[in-house]
């Protein structure tokens, strides 16, 4: 009688662990879940910005061994007029601006600071991009006219059946995806949802069957684009993202303080948009694509896909916005400026000619506003022009 007793005790003690496990899993996935819906609230955006793994799945990207790259600080320069304002009005939470290699301004807004690792969105997207190139250099990539299914065969009966990965780098994959940040139900915010559930942005991808046009034959902007790269440059290693970007990119530019990537719930690197990093190492990257890949004495990108990811080769609308593969260029002006945007103000902005590197972080609520885009440009051509 005491044995059953015993096991029996042993049994609820057991079903009781196994219930507060599950308590504890429900709880977090709950966390995350109120996390995706409130993680642009005016008064949490900034906070949630600088602390995304205190929110989401994370997974770090070592920094390597080696010494910290220098950032030299020059002469400070004096801001042209208009720009306290702006930063204000847009809510710039930093603003650092590279001259020749050097620190010419930086500054911190809205309670953040140096230490920062702030959330770049879809300025992920041109890391990858540059990893993708590397990886292409080194024969990982037959072609980029390769069928995205070559190297992932998952994909095939999906909207990504017979899509190539030049395709998916210009954004002209033709897939049917609804981008509204403000709208509960698009596609990007079930993504977001899927996301902080734990659930497998692998499957999500796969599980998208409807396309908008054929493709090749327009631009669209879709941000699983992105991940379908990620699935590729993965298969064609065989390797996960955070080690690989760690090694082939992050590394070799020195960066002050290790990166994290936010993960989905089988702990793959959200791509598309998960990056974090401080506003000084954002700037080493502007500045290593500034010099056409080559930064601390070494070639880290390769200068051809350099010239070829940031020239304005996707059919985008005329007289609109430019696109490359993975990077933005501006619709007007000089040929060789180009960027990495992400969305509630995170860009880099490249501007070689007149050796210019501008990085922004920002929590701007209203950064889909009409003109709110081009009057950002307007600001950076006037920081470069008082240089």
């Amino acid at each position: 009688m005491k044995s059953v007793v015993k096991w029996g005790l042993r049994l609820c003690l057991a079903l009781l662990l196994a219930g507060a496990v599950v308590g504890v899993a429900k709880r977090e996935e709950i966390t995350r879940l109120m996390a995706v819906n409130s993680l642009f609230e005016e008064d949490r955006i900034v906070r949630n910005f600088s602390n995304m793994r205190a929110l989401f799945h994370a997974t770090p990207v070592p920094r390597g061994d080696g010494p910290v790259t220098p950032l030299p600080v020059g002469p400070a320069m004096t801001l042209p007029p208009g720009v306290a304002a702006w930063i204000e009005d847009r809510a710039v939470t930093s603003l650092l601006v590279l001259h020749e290699g050097r620190i010419v301004h930086e500054s911190y807004h809205l309670g953040t600071n140096p230490d920062d690792r702030r959330i770049g969105w879809s300025i992920a997207k041109s890391f990858l991009s540059a990893l993708f190139g590397i990886i292409e250099a080194e024969g990982a990539i037959t072609s980029l006219d390769d069928p995205v299914t070559d190297y992932v065969p998952r994909l095939q009966g999906s909207a990504y059946d017979g899509v190539t990965i030049r395709q998916v780098l210009q954004m002209t994959s033709g897939i049917e995806f609804d981008e509204d940040y403000l709208d509960y139900d698009s596609d990007i915010n079930r993504m977001g949802r899927v996301l902080a559930l734990g659930g497998t942005m692998d499957g999500f991808a796969a599980g998208l069957a409807e396309r908008v046009a054929p493709p090749g034959e327009h631009w669209h902007y879709v941000s699983i684009d992105t991940h379908v790269l990620g699935m590729v440059v993965r298969a064609a290693t065989g390797r996960d993202l955070p080690s690989l970007l760690s090694e082939k990119v992050i590394a070799p530019l020195g960066l002050e303080a290790e990166p994290y990537y936010i993960t989905d719930g089988e702990g793959v690197a959200f791509a598309l948009g998960g990056l974090n990093l401080t506003t000084r190492d954002y700037a080493r990257f502007g500045l290593m694509f500034a010099q056409g890949g080559r930064y601390a004495g070494q070639q880290i990108v390769p200068p051809d896909w350099v010239r070829a990811s940031t020239a304005p080769s996707a059919p985008t609308p005329p007289g609109k916005i430019r696109y490359g593969y993975q990077w933005w260029i501006p619709k007007d002006g000089p040929g060789d400026v180009f960027l990495a945007r992400g969305i509630y103000g995170q860009y880099i902005y490249i501007d070689p000619a007149r050796d210019v590197v501008i990085v922004t972080t920002g929590a701007d609520r209203a950064f889909r506003e009409d003109g709110v885009h081009e009057a950002n440009i307007a600001v950076f051509r006037q920081i470069a022009a008082a240089l």
